[in-house]
């Protein structure tokens, strides 16, 4: 049984996967195949530190709602996750656009750590919004799977979305809204 390793950027992007997942087995070229998954937090980008304890506490409380394998990789970085968008991301450096800097800074940790582990594939939640760009996360995806070694397997969620909130809403899970990050942050708005 392949061993997978899902990227979680938050609880309710979680609810419609996780659930999914465990009744169906995962989409692996075009068959649904049984996995054993465990889902892996790491988000350091998030902003303030409260919405980020917010985060991970309805994160966790899922996970336990679940009985989920989880691996919690507890990092809050707004200065350094600010100071590398500052030094990565514009024209001529290594990033167009600094939600690709952020997908990469989260899915390395996912690869590095799915690598030294044994997992066999690594996914992430960020797959489910409508509101994140697929085309970049699955470019830095494939960049990380060709470093790592380990398989990534990309599943549009996005038909889901609002069934997750629903579900959420139901568990009593925390509501987040917007992205994560400071330069998303405005006065709970989306923005991109």
């Amino acid at each position: 049984m392949k061993k997978v390793l899902m990227h979680c950027c938050c609880a309710p992007c979680f609810i419609t996967i996780q659930e999914d997942i465990s009744q169906n087995g995962m989409l692996i070229n075009g068959q649904r195949v049984p996995v054993e998954m465990t889902a892996f937090w790491y988000n350091p980008n998030i902003h303030p530190k409260a919405e980020y304890d917010r985060r991970l506490d309805s994160f966790i409380k899922f996970c336990e709602m679940k009985e989920q394998d989880k691996v919690i990789l507890d990092e809050y970085d707004l200065q350094g996750f600010t100071r590398d968008v500052v030094e990565q991301v514009g024209e001529g450096k290594k990033w167009d656009i600094r939600c690709k800097y952020c997908y990469y800074r989260r899915l390395e940790a996912a690869f590095k750590y799915a690598a030294e582990n044994g997992y066999d594939i690594v996914s992430t939640t960020l797959t489910r919004s409508p509101f994140q760009n697929h085309d970049a996360i699955n470019f830095v995806a494939e960049l990380l799977s060709k470093k790592y070694g380990v398989d990534y397997v990309y599943s549009d969620y996005r038909h889901t979305y609002y069934e997750g909130q629903k579900k959420a809403r139901e568990y009593g899970l925390y509501m987040q809204k917007y992205c994560g990050c400071v330069f998303s942050f405005d006065a709970g708005k989306w923005v991109y």
